[in-house]
């Protein structure tokens, strides 16, 4: 005989999503007519109907054959209100009445039942209900019941779990935790476990996917001495995040349904028929030559909504959907025969929902950079406030993602207990498992040249760290790195070359629960960052920051406004104020975010290292004179993006004054940007050479052939090339304002001149041109400064940062060799 024994009807009223409570939805709609109907058309011999501390449903189908009555009950640790939930099987009204009198303390409860000989089972173990569960309790568990569920609407890996722990119980061990918990087992041989199945079903989509078979079982006594006799086997089909999400879309759609009378709509509307057949439990599938042709029929008048411009939000959804059934007609046909099981009904629910979130996300990111390139200030908070309204209609997602990771949590914890007592595994819980999320990785900058790096050291030193970008073009994803398709790009009209990409939010959230990160970092405050934060906050996963770049720069270059640019501090503040560290390249990012008002404790220098065997004197092999018409004569050189905020307009100015004066020192520029050809036509006439982008070894020899480097930026938070260089053998010039003068040593290895002033650059020039000793002397202690930065061994000491607890980051930073 089968059953399932653990689902819900529309007795179930209270619902534990926030969702559902807000929109005064129960937590079931299924009538149990419909639910016995259900069951027993999916091959169930009985029914019986498990709501929370109600038999009402239960009662309303016990004139029909093969029905017993149960029910879920709600029960407390009477030391610390830690909820549990017991299922209860075949019992009286007065037997309801008394449960109902003692539901308040577990301990009697479990007496009663075991008193009157009811079967009960504790449902979903595993689960902490009002967030108290500990490993404790569950040990204690392990001593009031016999009877344990694998849940149907539960983490296959849980269940799993569940099932090796109880397997591999002994005498002793139970005995242990009697003495350990001062509570005697409440069975005769306390080691010994029996397992039953339920589907948890609230939606009617899910009846019967888990259910409990016994065999030689021919009435409801039979059955249930079988449960507790141990002959039991529990068939599962297993679930997911978007099997659970599903079903509460299902509820909230039926609820909806009913209250605004849809039904009489969804057979002339093809969007409600395809939300009827994957929400709905009683829709047949068609998938026939009319229907097809009814789809051609509604194009023209879909085609025409889509044209509208949306006005709120709800439009905006009516629009995009309109648009996906126009363009994607073959979404909304079910293949022929599909049932409510029909596995990939729950995939193809996913695939339209991350669709329409994807171009409606699309428009609310369009509205909002346009509102602040454009400085309107007030429009900003209007979509902002739009958006909010739409992470309500996703919701669904987000909450079975952060459920089901909250079960694999609790399963790591239970793991770590139990694994020196029975448990033969591999390996117990999780290694430091570190998604970093970026939106520059592919870029032609410093950030993206240390992540690539950070990603090649972490797989040499075998650490488990993995690049989440989003990039627009087509590349193939490797080890280490996974890049998702854009849903869309915004161009800065004033800034051609950059562009912020749109993440995909929902993509991105499964994987990153497909992958069980144990932390995630996010490298950037922008969209993808804000992507970072939300995965770390459903999935319950720590979060540190980088502060890279400073963010309202960049708006007030854009914008040219100081009020938003006052803007972007207020949102950068936030931002890294969600970060549970922040981690910066220079004493000048930490105080500068100080001085905004982020808090000094929560910031942290992270060490950034070089590549000591790629940039050395020796790659000096005549790369460039190859390439360029160089001489003989004294070189300068200056590495990273060619604009004006790097201060190459300065310079510029400054090679002028010196070229006038000596016609045998030569720049050389090796990067691109927005700069570039105004810079060449300023010094056009003088040895100056433009090698545009290099990297990799040719990058190298160009630094090794060179005499002297020149960094005059203001603005930069850290500055690798000057690393670079030094590890080279190049004496350095840098400005007194920023990250890079942190990364000299003043007088020793290069010089430190005052910022956005072209004389300080002639000056120190002049000084080590006419000084050729001293330029020497810095030029090994440059290299031997940089052999303690060794790129390896700063990784490490990142790694090492990265998933240390706050008060763990002083880790010495090891040295070569």
């Amino acid at each position: 005989m089968r059953a399932d024994l653990h689902v819900h009807s529309k007795y179930s009223r209270r619902p534990s999503q926030w969702f559902l409570q807000k929109m005064g939805c129960p937590e079931s709609f299924t009538e149990p007519l419909n639910l016995y109907r259900i069951a027993r058309n999916r091959g169930m011999s009985l029914v019986t109907i498990t709501d929370h501390n109600s038999i009402d449903g239960a009662l309303e189908i016990a004139h029909l054959p093969g029905t017993f009555i149960s029910e879920e009950v709600t029960t407390y640790f009477p030391e610390d209100k830690c909820k549990v939930h017991v299922l209860v099987y075949q019992i009286t009204e007065s037997q309801h009445e008394d449960i109902q009198k003692l539901r308040q303390n577990l301990y009697e409860l479990v007496d009663y039942l075991q008193l009157h000989r009811i079967c009960h089972a504790l449902a979903h173990p595993m689960y902490a209900i009002n967030d108290c569960l500990t490993v404790a309790h569950f040990e204690k568990c392990l001593l009031l019941f016999k009877n344990f569920e694998l849940n149907g609407d539960f983490n296959p890996e849980s269940n799993e779990c569940l099932r090796k722990i109880l397997s591999d119980l002994n005498r002793e061990e139970v005995y242990r935790l009697a003495d350990k918990h001062a509570l005697f087992p409440a069975s005769p041989e306390p080691w010994k476990k029996n397992l039953i199945g339920g589907s948890d079903d609230h939606s009617a989509l899910n009846i019967a996917r888990t259910f409990t078979e016994v065999r030689n079982a021919d009435s409801v006594d039979s059955f249930l001495q079988g449960i507790d006799s141990g002959q039991t086997t529990v068939v599962n089909q297993p679930s997911s995040p978007q099997n659970m999400a599903r079903n509460l879309y299902s509820i909230a759609y039926q609820f909806y349904r009913s209250k605004l009378g849809l039904g009489d709509y969804a057979p002339a509307d093809n969007v409600l028929k395809f939300i009827d057949r994957c929400l709905r439990t009683d829709q047949e599938a068609h998938s026939g030559f009319f229907e097809k042709l009814h789809i051609l029929r509604q194009y023209r008048r879909q085609k025409k909504i889509a044209s509208s411009a949306p006005n709120t939000m709800m439009e905006l959804l009516r629009r995009e959907t309109s648009n996906l059934l126009s363009e994607n007609p073959q979404l909304f046909l079910i293949p022929e025969g599909a049932g409510p099981r029909y596995p990939e009904i729950e995939q193809q629910w996913f695939k339209f929902v991350k669709e329409i979130s994807n171009r409606v996300l699309l428009q609310f990111a369009n509205h909002l950079f346009d509102h602040f390139s454009g400085a309107h200030l007030f429009n900003i908070f209007h979509t902002i406030g739009s958006a909010g309204g739409f992470y309500t209609l996703l919701a669904p997602y987000f909450v079975a993602f952060a459920q089901y990771n909250k079960h694999r949590h609790f399963q790591e914890m239970v793991e770590k207990r139990f694994e020196r007592r029975g448990m033969q595994r591999a390996q117990i819980g999780r290694s430091e498992n570190v998604a970093i999320f970026t939106d520059t990785f592919y870029g032609i900058n410093e950030v993206a040249d240390t992540l690539q790096q950070q990603v090649a050291s972490a797989i040499k030193c075998n650490q488990r760290l993995t690049v989440v970008t989003c990039d627009g073009e087509n590349r193939t994803n490797s080890s280490g790195i996974q890049n998702f398709k854009p849903i869309g790009a915004y161009d800065f009209s004033d800034y051609p070359e950059s562009k912020l990409f749109y993440p995909p939010l929902m993509e991105m959230l499964e994987f990153c629960y497909r992958q069980n990160f144990t932390r995630i970092h996010a490298a950037t405050p922008g969209p993808i960052g804000l992507a970072a934060l939300l995965v770390a906050r459903l999935l319950k996963l720590p979060i540190n920051g980088t502060y890279h770049t400073s963010l309202p720069l960049y708006a007030q270059f854009l914008t040219g406004d100081a009020m938003m640019e006052e803007l972007a501090w207020k949102y950068t503040k936030w931002f890294y104020s969600q970060m549970g560290r922040i981690f910066v390249p220079s004493q000048s990012a930490c105080q500068e975010l100080v001085g905004k008002g982020i808090a000094a404790e929560k910031i942290h220098l992270l060490p950034y290292g070089v590549d000591i065997e790629r940039f050395h004197p020796r790659k000096n092999n005549g790369f460039l004179k190859k390439r360029f018409p160089v001489d003989d004569g004294l070189k300068l050189l200056y590495v990273g993006r060619v604009c004006k905020e790097k201060n190459l307009h300065i310079l510029s100015r400054a090679y002028q004054m010196l070229y006038q004066q000596r016609k045998d020192v030569q720049l050389i520029v090796v990067g691109d940007g927005p700069y570039l050809a105004e810079m060449k036509e300023k010094l056009e006439g003088t040895s100056c050479f433009f090698t545009g982008y290099l990297k990799g070894d040719d990058l190298a020899t160009v630094y090794a052939s060179c005499d002297i480097f020149i960094y005059p930026s203001t603005t930069d938070s850290f500055g690798r090339a000057v690393l670079e260089a030094q590890a080279s053998g190049l004496p350095v010039i840098v400005t007194d304002r920023g990250g890079p003068q942190e990364n000299i040593v003043a007088s020793k290895t290069g010089l430190s001149i005052k910022g956005d002033d072209a004389d300080s650059i002639v000056d120190a020039l002049q000084f080590l041109i006419a000084n050729p000793t001293a330029a020497t002397s810095m030029s090994r202690a440059a290299r031997q400064h940089m052999e303690e930065r060794f790129f390896d061994g700063a990784f490490q000491h990142s790694w090492k940062m990265y998933a240390a607890a706050p008060d763990d980051s002083k880790i010495p930073l090891p040295k070569a060799g």
